[in-house]
């Protein structure tokens, strides 16, 4: 039996869809919105409808009908203490997402519309390996300061993704493995598999810098700055996330044109480069010991992963600790797509989200609720 799949995966700017039929992609577009046009909403729920219009428009345009449709996958919003994998979207899961128990964040909206879309015909919607997936071991949670605990926050779609097909590759399972997958994008973040659970993670804003994040930084100086008078909250969470790492120093995030500064003799983009893959090859380093030392292998993965000058500086640092593959790119829409076949086939059982008891302490943006 064939499965036909929607994807739904809400960017800040954009939402992309696409239509799978097993592990084939049959049509897969990038919708990009007017700035203008999201402004209009105060806040990301608000959204729903013009979001509903755009898929509607999808399927019409590629002669899609829901009931043709096997399930509905949608990307993972921030939901705190989601585990690796997939999740049935129920009515608590709705709740999570369009409430503010969850960072606000336009992937929220993965989940929601996945399920407004799927109820109308009676099919499942799901989420698959949200950014908070993970099962963080009591000791990594804990930090010096006993308001903040560490969570799970990493690019895990498609980290996790990439470690299945690396241990497909070489005619393993996945819970067999203990790896470290490096996601490279205009934030790295790194998380550690082990026996297929993701055990410690290094975010995309403590830990290494990055082409746009800032990274861990020296506490004391960042309190300074942050009273210094000279910036506002805003203009800080710019500086840790969005205006920070490569940018900062180099006025672009872009990896190529640093590339080719440092070709063209630029010492200082040369320096700032080999920092930032010394940064990544620490991050690995400091998450090896949730391993012990054993380390199968070490994945670098995402957009910038295709630069080999700094792909390569990575394995000049961290390659003592185990085998580096490389396996460049984004991969979100098949990752979706795939995790959701492999809850229609059986092999992976979704979780099932339950509201925390605190669920009357939160907020309802909408105060709606699916049918």
């Amino acid at each position: 039996m064939a499965y036909k799949l929607l994807i739904i995966n809400p960017g800040s700017t954009s939402t992309k869809l696409a239509i799978y039929e097993d592990e084939k992609k049959i049509v897969q577009e990038n919708i990009e919105h007017d700035t203008t046009e999201l402004a209009k909403y105060d806040q990301i729920p608000d959204q729903i409808p013009f979001r509903m219009e755009i898929i509607r428009q999808f399927l019409e345009k590629n002669g899609v009908k829901q009931e043709e449709l096997s399930a509905i996958v949608g990307r993972g919003g921030l939901v705190p203490g989601l585990h690796a994998g997939g999740y049935t979207v129920n009515d608590e899961l709705f709740f999570a997402l369009e409430s503010d128990i969850s960072s606000p964040h336009a992937s929220n909206l993965g989940g929601m519309l996945a399920k407004l879309c799927a109820e109308s015909v009676g099919i499942p919607a799901y989420i698959y390996d949200a950014v908070t997936g993970g099962e963080l071991t009591p000791v990594a949670q804990v930090t010096g300061i006993p308001e903040i605990t560490r969570q799970s926050f990493c690019h895990l779609l498609n980290s996790h993704a990439m470690a299945l097909k690396y241990a497909k590759s070489i005619g393993r399972d996945y819970k067999d493995l203990n790896l470290i997958v490096a996601h490279l994008g205009g934030g790295v973040s790194i998380s550690v598999h082990s026996k297929g659970k993701i055990v410690d993670s290094l975010g995309d804003d403590d830990g290494q810098f990055s082409p746009e994040r800032a990274g861990s930084v020296p506490g004391l100086q960042l309190v300074e700055l942050c009273y210094s008078g000279n910036y506002t909250r805003a203009d800080m969470k710019k500086k840790v996330r969005g205006k920070g790492g490569m940018y900062a120093h180099l006025g672009t995030s872009d990896c190529r044109v640093i590339e080719k500064m440092i070709q063209d003799g630029d010492k200082h983009a040369e320096l700032v480069f080999r920092a930032q893959a010394y940064q990544i090859a620490k991050g690995i380093g400091l998450l090896s010991v949730a391993q012990r030392g054993n380390t199968d292998a070490i994945i670098l993965t995402g957009g910038v992963a295709n630069s080999k000058m700094l792909t390569d500086m990575v394995k000049e640092y961290a390659g003592f600790i185990a085998p580096i593959e490389v396996l460049p790119g984004e991969n979100e829409m098949e990752a979706l797509a795939f995790g959701g076949l492999r809850l229609l086939r059986g092999e992976e059982q979704p979780h099932i989200y339950q509201l925390p008891s605190v669920r009357n302490q939160h907020k309802s943006y909408r105060h709606w609720r699916p049918s």
